[in-house]
């Protein structure tokens, strides 16, 4: 399995220990950026790299890192066919995984320890989706972002 991550430079350090952590579990990483060195960073256009390769199924999924996670999010969630998750905690991933099937996990780095990402990440890695009653639900957002590219009015 490949995973494409990135992150900004507040998320420049967990992102390099997360590498690690993927590589250890026997997957294979894809680094969107940063690379060291790069700061300050800005997270759209990184956002952007691991969301499109993840929509084009490039990938089997993706994490992305910043000082919160939200400004990842919101970005991530621009392209086409992402579910990305700000997922903080280990409640939360794991629902996030099962009932809504996200596919780009975001997380913040001056929210959480490193210890943390890593039960996260593992925890989203290994959860399965549902499906069931959930999957009319990941059609109604595909239907949202068809809905969103024609003209409204």
């Amino acid at each position: 399995m490949k995973i494409a991550i990135g992150s900004d430079h507040a998320g420049f350090e967990m992102k390099e220990k997360l590498k690690q952590f993927l590589a250890d579990r026997k997957l294979e990483v894809l680094d969107c950026g940063p690379q060291a060195g790069d700061s300050p960073v800005e997270y759209v256009p990184i956002a952007k790299a691991v969301a499109q390769k993840t929509a084009a199924a490039e990938v089997a999924g993706g994490i992305l890192i910043c000082g919160t996670g939200m400004g990842m999010s919101i970005a991530a969630n621009k392209v086409p066919g992402i579910r990305a998750g700000l997922c903080n905690e280990l409640f939360t991933a794991k629902y996030a995984k099962s009932d809504v099937n996200i596919n780009v996990l975001c997380m913040g780095s001056r929210v959480i320890s490193q210890r943390m990402a890593e039960e996260i990440t593992a925890l989203w890695l290994d959860t399965p989706f549902t499906g069931g009653r959930f999957i009319p639900r990941l059609k109604q957002l595909s239907d949202l972002e068809v809905e969103r590219s024609q003209p409204c009015c």
